[in-house]
């Protein structure tokens, strides 16, 4: 059986995770009508979530928004990090160092979920297990056919505007022409494994380690369940990664002299793929971006889930202005315009820190040892040049 239905809103709004959701929930506030869909339900959304950092910067923008009262009620805040290395180790207080300014540490599941509960108290429609299959633009409006797979028919969204945050992968990014847009991306050669696992955290804040044998990261989730990475190969199969091989390899990647690593269940482990990626503009007519569907960035510095809330407000905020103060169509424009100079000084960020503690790319081995001893210099400069110091403070904490 397969029965059509049309429904009609303002704007439409291609998935639910952190872009989607806070567009969706500044949108209701402000009284424009909107539709979210995803092609997952609440239960799968919320299992898809893993970064858990949330910056100054977005916890202002969710303030702002009347957003952040749960955040604010569970998360706990963190001003410190380490960069552990085989001689030594600096514990860097990036807190002091910028003001004040703080990552409060909340799982993104958590957050995603609370954010996606006040939105439909408030009366917000949305919409699970829809999945978006094609997009005609016009000039006065964008159509999304979608298919209901529990209600088993086609639905027709009529909408002013279409929000893509359905992610890299998702049907907004890819139905946009290539020539309508400039790339730009980065492909590393060695991956991560991530591993989560059921162990209170063994510091702490985060831990990066600087080893010969590639970095290792040791990341705080909540009280019970700690996040860990290792710098792996590309060749390297999950397989050939046994739990006594990932333990083996995080005590000695992590080694420090009076210090244990609690162990416990290994909950989870993937590998991980490193790349970059931005498209400019973020926006093709009526359909705009926001999160992964516009830029792509490694985990390193926890960037991306601030990104993409980041994104969400400011395309809502576009938005409303333009509703409200009738502006005409190019007015849009100004949401990349804001939005593309803070994902690059990101961008820019993320690569600097991944290459301080990483064990650099090629298979040169004079060029590997020059590029280890240019991360050793910039590393040495959070201790000895307190102008480098305060400058990553602020953008490691997120004032851009």
């Amino acid at each position: 059986m397969n029965t059509e239905t049309a429904l009609k809103t303002s704007v439409c709004i291609l998935g639910s995770g952190p872009a989607g959701i806070v567009l969706g929930n500044i949108l209701l506030k402000n009284g424009i009508d909107c539709i979210i869909i995803d092609k997952y339900n609440r239960e799968e959304i919320y299992a898809r979530g893993r970064a858990g950092a949330i910056e100054s910067t977005t916890v202002q923008l969710l303030e702002k928004h009347d957003l952040a009262a749960t955040l604010l009620k569970n998360g706990y805040t963190q001003g410190s990090c380490e960069f552990r290395y085989p001689s030594g180790s600096i514990t860097f207080d990036y807190g002091a160092l910028s003001g004040g300014d703080l990552h409060y540490v909340y799982p993104q599941s958590d957050f995603n979920d609370d954010l996606i509960q006040q939105y439909q108290a408030a009366g917000g429609k949305i919409f699970y297990h829809w999945e978006g299959k094609k997009i005609v633009q016009s000039e006065a409006g964008v159509t999304l056919e979608c298919y209901d797979s529990d209600g088993k028919k086609t639905v027709t969204i009529e909408a002013d505007f279409l929000a893509g945050c359905d992610g890299y992968h998702g049907l907004a990014r890819q139905s946009i022409p290539p020539q309508a847009v400039t790339t730009y991306s980065k492909q590393y050669n060695y991956c991560w494994l991530a591993i989560l696992v059921a162990a209170a955290p063994s510091a702490p804040g985060a831990i990066y380690g600087v080893h010969p044998d590639g970095f290792a990261a040791h990341l705080r989730r909540n009280n019970e369940i700690t996040r860990y990475y290792l710098q792996i190969p590309p060749a390297d199969k999950l397989e050939d990664w046994t739990d006594d091989r990932i333990w083996a390899n995080l005590q000695k990647r992590l080694a420090q002299e009076g210090w244990n690593l609690n162990q416990g269940e290994i909950l989870q482990k993937r590998m991980m793929e490193l790349r970059n990626y931005v498209m400019e503009p973020m926006q093709y007519g009526r359909l705009l971006l926001a999160g992964d569907a516009a830029h792509i960035i490694t985990p390193m510095g926890g960037k991306g889930l601030n990104l993409a809330v980041q994104d969400g407000a400011v395309l809502a905020e576009t938005l409303i202005g333009y509703y409200l103060e009738n502006h005409a169509l190019s007015y849009l424009d100004r949401y990349s315009q804001i939005r593309l100079p803070y994902i690059w000084r990101a961008q820019e960020f993320s690569y600097n820190l991944l290459n301080m503690v990483h064990l650099p790319e090629g298979s040169n081995t004079e060029d590997v040892r020059f590029l280890q001893k240019l991360g050793e210099a910039k590393l040495a400069q959070l201790k000895t040049s307190p102008t480098f110091a305060q400058n990553f403070a602020r953008n490691y904490v997120g004032i851009v």
